[in-house]
């Protein structure tokens, strides 16, 4: 069953064409990944997508409903109710606990639940980092708690905006295993990047190129879990575990964000092509990076 669809959306900046006819429909439960290079037109999608912006031409469709038939009263309904958004800069309030930001997106629709939140950061390993501030967290964990505040609503579709563009392979590979999970509960997750060996990972790939659309390839969902292991590892997986164990090294890191973010879209794009690879020889390719 579809749940959102593009038809001729068009958005017009002046004479800029920065979308210009795209047409593309999304199934309940699938996993889409929207590529392109800079330029492409793939940030003004999101902001369609996630009702911050309208078209200036065509229909978009969400949950059977024509999105611009909505009244603002609709719109921040529907941004509750189905729509989670994880973006690459975490926009944490850095005086306030991870559960505390994590309850935010409760205080804009006046529902506050703090048993909810917490329950959303255990679900992302972070049930012992409930109170620990964003400079208290590695970067991977702050990423982590931005997805735990978009899953507060229980949203049927998490729109995710180059959410590992700031982490390491190690870090990306589990926020990457959380969205198999997700996958898995039936979301519906939207991942717009443009590294190729993270589009891989989805059923479907639009692609965007000069506000146009390129094409769509539809993929097969084995090389995902080929690559990301069984869901039955991710199961069985402690995230705690695997998230205090590394917290030394993500510190570390994050002392020295120029080199951490340097060449990072290569390391992990090597990580998730050499998963095969034995751990001795893939520590000698991170060390040459």
């Amino acid at each position: 069953m579809e749940i959102l669809k593009f038809e001729g959306i068009c958005k017009y900046f002046g004479e800029v064409k920065a979308l210009d006819n795209i047409s593309f429909d999304v199934l309940s439960g699938e996993w889409v990944s929207i590529m392109g290079p800079s330029g492409s037109g793939k940030s003004t999608l999101v902001n369609i997508l996630s009702l911050m912006d309208t078209p200036t031409a065509g229909r978009y469709i969400l949950g059977g409903a024509d999105a611009s038939a909505l009244n603002d009263e609709q719109i921040l309904e529907f941004r509750r109710k189905k729509i989670g958004l994880v973006f690459q800069q975490f926009h944490l309030i850095p005086y306030l606990t991870a559960v505390e930001n994590v309850m935010l997106n409760q205080y804009y629709h006046s529902c506050v639940d703090e048993d909810s939140a917490k329950a959303a950061l255990e679900k992302v390993g972070l049930g012992h980092r409930i109170t620990h501030r964003p400079s208290e967290l590695s970067g991977g964990e702050q990423q982590r708690v931005c997805i735990a505040r978009a899953l507060i609503n229980d949203p049927d579709i998490i729109i995710a905006d180059e959410p590992t563009g700031n982490l390491d392979e190690a870090n990306e590979r589990v926020v990457l295993q959380l969205f198999q999970t997700l996958r898995s509960e039936g979301k519906t997750l939207l991942l717009v990047t443009h590294n190729e060996e993270l589009g891989k990972f989805a059923d479907k790939v639009v692609r965007l190129r000069h506000g146009k659309l390129d094409r769509i390839e539809l993929l097969d969902q084995s090389t995902m879990k080929h690559n990301l292991g069984s869901q039955d590892k991710i199961s069985d997986r402690d995230p705690n575990k695997s998230a205090s164990q590394s917290s030394s090294a993500e510190a570390a890191s994050e002392q020295n964000p120029a080199s951490q973010n340097s060449g990072g879209e290569d390391r992990g794009a090597k990580n998730l092509s050499d998963q095969n690879s034995d751990t001795e020889n893939s520590g000698a390719q991170n060390s040459g990076a």
